[in-house]
């Protein structure tokens, strides 16, 4: 039998050409590789658009002299962002002193008596206060909560227990949580639950933010990994 005679593919089974099968081939790793490219690009997509939005709003602000193209042929990228980073941080150092503090005071009461800058104001004002009060993190831990409907469950952020009106109408034991929607995590539901009604997750904050951000595409390891302890001898 002659060696350049190839064998003959078994009675029905169909084999596709070489050419077929180099097509798919190039066209999966196309696939595969815009899928890893994706996510790096957007990020500094974005990132170069903050940076040239920061750039147009602080640069012309900043004298001619002291601008990095004065001296050289070129703007400088990011320099309006890192002169906004100096001066807030030299903002929060000074509102941390007595005297920043009673100006600080003093701007928030002038503010609020403006009577179309107060409805503006008052609301970042608020935000602000959220963070000044809980600076040990946002949020302490994942439930998930029994909602809109006998089951359907949602996961939320546990705020802490609830306290003032709220906790004086309801009850003791009732916890606030935080139900994001998707894909904006920055609106969604403040509940009041009773705690025994929760149910506790072993995830952390950034895995729940991540299982919420990607709509239930991304889901962190379970059973977790338990890391063995280490002892002395």
């Amino acid at each position: 039998m002659s060696e350049n005679i190839k064998p003959e593919a078994p009675l029905g089974v169909v084999v596709p050409p070489v050419r077929q099968r180099l097509f798919d081939w190039m066209r999966e790793r196309l696939v595969a590789g815009m899928l890893i490219a994706l996510p790096i690009v957007a990020t500094f997509i974005i990132l170069e658009a903050l940076i040239n939005l920061i750039d147009s709003r602080v640069v012309p602000l900043i004298p001619a002299a002291l601008r990095p193209e004065t001296y050289l042929d070129y703007a400088v990228p990011g320099f309006g962002l890192l002169i906004l980073l100096i001066f807030l941080t030299l903002l929060g150092a000074v509102a941390t002193n007595f005297l920043g503090s009673y100006f600080v005071s003093l701007t928030d009461r002038i503010l609020t008596r403006v009577p179309v800058v107060r409805s503006v104001y008052s609301v970042f004002k608020q935000i602000r206060d959220v963070f000044q009060s809980n600076s040990a993190g946002q949020y302490k831990e994942i439930v998930m909560v029994e909602y809109p409907k006998a089951g359907s469950w949602v996961i939320g952020f546990v705020a802490g227990t609830a306290k003032e009106e709220p906790a004086h109408k309801l009850g003791p034991n009732f916890i606030t949580v935080f139900v994001p929607t998707v894909p904006n995590p920055t609106s969604g539901f403040l509940l009041f639950v009773k705690e025994s009604d929760v149910i506790r997750m072993e995830m952390s904050i950034e895995e729940g933010a991540k299982l919420i951000l990607s709509g239930g595409l991304v889901y962190p390891e379970y059973p977790r990994a338990v890391v063995p302890a280490v002892t002395g001898k």
